[in-house]
């Protein structure tokens, strides 16, 4: 359990920006065949993996345009840890994230086979096309009730305190960008135990998510994540 919420909380901080454009998005990617690769990691600049990407289908869905993330997670010795993917949809202007799409396909499965049942709820990520200094974006949260053999239980991820708080250069091994910056918190709650922390994002248009930052409340500096390939 615990281990499903530790990635869910990363992936709500990593995925809640994408790349490239199309009509309707500026930040997420909505063309087949783009690729992308962020590498993170630790406090002290040690890699710890990358997350690969790849937009495998592209398609219209009503008013909405809908893409599919399919991702690779390998770690700093190179082994595959696991794949999976997720869906962005974008309508009038604005992308959201299906949460429920968050959650690594083979570690659902996972669970499935080990007969425990699992309940999630909760609001979709959403970012604007037009955003602007100052500007506050919406909350987004998770919610996982889970039982096995009579024993519940619960568990919370919520992304708060969500602004755009300035426009940058920023630059990393896949180039130099001009970026807003976005500032947040995250909190999770995960069988009784509550942690929270801090994150910076830097977004550029065309681009997407070119760097992210988290640290702990008293501001040390934990982990971070950078693009470093990035192909369409």
């Amino acid at each position: 359990m615990k281990q499903i919420f530790l990635c869910i909380a990363a992936f709500m901080l990593m995925t809640g920006l994408g790349f490239a454009q199309n009509q309707c998005s500026k930040f997420y990617p909505m063309e087949e065949g783009t690729t992308f690769q962020y590498t993170s990691s630790d406090k002290k600049g040690k890699p710890e993996g990358t997350i690969d990407y790849t937009i495998s289908e592209v398609s219209d869905n009503g008013p909405a345009t809908v893409a599919t993330f399919d991702l690779k997670y390998t770690d700093k010795k190179g082994k595959e840890i696991f794949e999976s993917n997720y869906k962005i949809s974008c309508e009038n202007g604005t992308v959201s994230i299906d949460y429920k799409s968050l959650f690594p396909t083979q570690m659902m499965q996972q669970y499935s086979d080990m007969d425990i049942d699992m309940d999630i709820t909760g609001t979709d990520i959403e970012l604007p096309n037009d955003l602007s200094v100052g500007q506050e974006l919406s909350d987004a949260n998770v919610s996982i009730a889970m039982s096995m053999s009579g024993i519940k239980m619960n568990s919370t991820v919520d992304q708060t305190d969500r602004k755009v708080e300035k426009k940058e250069s920023v630059t990393t091994p896949a180039g130099t960008y001009d970026c807003y910056l976005i500032t947040e918190t995250t909190t999770s709650k995960v069988m009784g135990a509550s942690f929270e922390l801090q994150s910076k994002l830097w977004l550029a248009e065309g681009v997407g998510m070119v760097k992210q930052e988290s640290y702990k409340k008293n501001g040390d500096l934990m982990s971070r994540s950078e693009l470093t390939k990035f192909s369409k």
